[in-house]
């Protein structure tokens, strides 16, 4: 079976397993966790930041981040499409009572002149504006890529108006894999950021919030009351450790392979559209008249999984356990479904 529904169904390699295997732990809940402190460290390292903490997901550490840069009935502005706002339970509600604005944009992209132009007056009628969320790359943008000459202008904008922003990094090295940029570019310009490593980087668990050693801090007494306190977590940032060493280059190889799809999937009847291919992420709207659930039953039969997007989108994502004869089958298979 070819599993294109995401890239976080991957395995670890036998290197990362025995990276696993030969960890130092500690209990990382009384910070004695060497291998986690590790993480943390080259984590905040690469960025340019004060800090890190490892968290058992993305979810977590996007959701702690909202909870310390604001308090109850701020407004948090983010694209209509946010995995914030979309995917997280509605948990910015929930967890931290916090009223969401959404703006439209280019594919997931919003820009500095919508957040000026979207923030509230001092009003008591309305949410006080607190807080802004960016997500690079944009998963339901199908992989789109922020330009960061936008990001500037949307910071800027920020300390303006006296704004915290918080990326939500879940595949920011798919990003910055091609642009060529920096991550400490980007230290510079977020207050918190998010990166994962079960996703491209191919990890089993986990993720690392960055921000200062206050917010640090902080945050890792909201990770507690979340319930994301975990011991001889050690096993699991080694893991994450190896990813930043040996699976960041690679992601060239995801990309390459995902414009290859983009391509095949052009030349079908049933697919009216393809969405521009900028990383690992490859959307496909289906005609007037097929549905997600038909395409979908017709690739399972061809030994391909995938998954519906809404309104006869259909997501492909290549990933660390896709390799270059996994993508010649696909292209054999998926050319037998007819329309």
């Amino acid at each position: 079976m070819i599993d294109l529904r995401s890239d976080t169904i991957t395995k670890p390699t036998s290197e990362m397993l025995e990276a696993m295997m030969t960890a130092e732990v500690g209990d990382d809940v009384f910070g004695d966790d060497p291998t986690v402190n590790s993480l943390q460290e080259k984590t905040a390292e690469m960025f340019g930041m004060e800090d890190g903490l490892y968290c058992p997901s993305g979810t977590m550490t996007n959701q702690i981040a909202m909870r310390i840069l604001t308090r109850p009935q701020d407004e948090v502005i983010c694209h209509k499409y946010s995995h914030v706002y979309l995917y997280e339970g509605g948990g910015m509600m929930y967890n931290s009572m916090l009223s969401p604005k959404l703006l439209e944009g280019n594919r997931g992209r919003i820009t500095a002149d919508q957040i000026a132009n979207s923030i509230n007056p001092d009003d008591i009628h309305f949410p006080k504006s607190k807080l802004v969320v960016l997500e690079n790359t944009m998963n339901k943008g199908g992989g789109s890529i922020y330009d960061i000459e936008e990001i500037k202008k949307i910071r800027k904008v920020c300390d303006d108006h006296e704004l915290k922003l918080h990326l939500d990094g879940a595949r920011f090295f798919n990003a910055v894999v091609t642009t060529g940029e920096s991550p400490k570019e980007y230290g510079k310009l977020f207050d918190t950021i998010s990166i994962c490593f079960s996703k491209g980087l191919g990890a089993p668990v986990g993720s690392v919030l960055l921000g200062t050693k206050d917010q640090i801090k902080e945050a890792k007494r909201v990770r507690k009351v979340f319930g994301g306190g975990m011991r001889q977590a050690g096993y699991l940032a080694a893991a994450c450790i190896y990813a930043l060493d040996h699976h960041i280059d690679r992601l060239a190889k995801d990309h390459t392979r995902a414009q290859i799809i983009g391509e095949v999937l052009k030349s079908l009847p049933f697919i009216e559209e393809v969405m521009p291919v900028d990383t690992n992420i490859v959307i496909g709207k289906l005609v007037e008249g097929k549905s997600e659930k038909w395409l979908l039953d017709e690739l399972e039969k061809q030994g391909i999984r995938a998954v519906g997007f809404g309104k006869g989108l259909v997501r492909f994502v290549t990933h660390l356990d896709f390799g270059g004869d996994d993508l010649s089958m696909f292209e054999k298979a998926i050319l037998k479904i007819s329309s």
